[in-house]
């Protein structure tokens, strides 16, 4: 059954009219007599009953009509949903993310894009960068915020924004000047989990060594918001990403050490024969929204005289 004749059933079954039909379908009366014809030959049956003076339908052609009015909308619903995907307004986004930007930018992304693309399922895959980087290269992942820089050709990346270590303590603990992480090297200390991130948990350890002390870790936790929660406790202290003040969990002092390097640098990346282009471009022009309208971080600062590796 082709939907020009399911279309032309479904109008004149509610007209009773060929003429009224023909005007709402735009077609010659003889032309809807024959689309009429061909169903009716291809159902094996007479749909109507026609007279000089009256058009009914038959039993068949009511027990017909919702049938091909759902069939017809099927169709129509389809379409409207491969267009959509097709221009980047539905399907879906399989969105890769690390511990750097779970805290701050992601969310926001996630909102507003959800926001301007109600119909596009995004799903959120928490995994290190150099998973993101195979799951991207095989075609299981969609895009990935993750650490640059990203060397591998099939893939293309954009940076997004540089993150810096801060040092956060309960409210009631002060940084003394000219005193970094070293003042701390008798307290307890949260990590994040090597299972959740293996480069963070080193990189928080190296720089613990390079300040003179081996850290002793009273903690691990899984998300920045739980060690957040830790340390307004008492439970330690803990080396966090920056974007860790959006979260803005009270009773939490946070302390910039003059590093001069970030710790790692964010982007967005994603495959470059990926049939999803549209759709990673939209994700592309939000995030960098996201990033572009983040305003400037407050926090408890030191004197940034002496060379950073007094400092720790």
């Amino acid at each position: 059954m082709e939907s020009s004749e399911l279309r032309a059933f479904v109008v004149l079954a509610g007209e009773l009219h060929f003429r009224k039909a023909s005007e709402r379908l735009f077609l010659s009366q003889p032309a809807l007599t024959k689309k009429i014809q061909r169903l009716e030959e291809k159902l094996n049956g007479p749909l109507f009953v026609r007279s000089r003076r009256k058009v009914a339908l038959t039993d068949a052609g009511k027990s017909f009509l919702p049938k091909a009015a759902k069939l017809l909308q099927d169709a129509e619903d389809a379409l409207r949903e491969i267009r959509a995907a097709i221009e980047g307004r539905a399907g879906t986004l399989r969105i890769g993310f690390g511990i750097a930007s779970v805290s701050d930018v992601l969310p926001r992304t996630i909102l507003r894009f959800r926001k301007l693309y109600p119909n596009v399922e995004l799903q959120m895959r928490e995994m290190p960068s150099p998973l993101q980087v195979s799951s991207l290269i095989e075609g299981r992942l969609d895009a990935g915020i993750l650490r640059m820089p990203i060397s591998n050709p099939r893939l293309t990346s954009v940076p997004l924004f540089s993150e810096y270590l801060v040092l956060a303590t309960p409210a009631d603990v002060p940084l003394r000047p000219r005193q970094g992480i070293r003042r701390f090297r008798d307290h307890g200390f949260i990590f994040v989990s090597p299972s959740v991130s293996e480069t963070f948990h080193d990189r928080v350890l190296s720089l613990c060594l390079r300040a003179g002390f081996s850290p002793r870790v009273v903690q691990e936790a899984n998300e920045l918001l739980t060690i957040l929660h830790l340390v307004r406790a008492g439970v330690g202290v803990s080396l966090v990403p920056r974007s860790a003040l959006r979260l803005k969990v009270p009773g939490v002092r946070f302390h910039e050490l003059g590093w001069k390097e970030p710790l790692w640098r964010i982007g967005i990346a994603w495959n470059r024969n990926s049939e999803k282009l549209t759709l990673i471009s939209r994700l592309l022009n939000v995030v960098q929204a996201v990033v572009g309208d983040q305003p400037q971080l407050r926090i408890e600062r030191r004197s940034n005289k002496c060379p950073v590796d007094l400092q720790l």
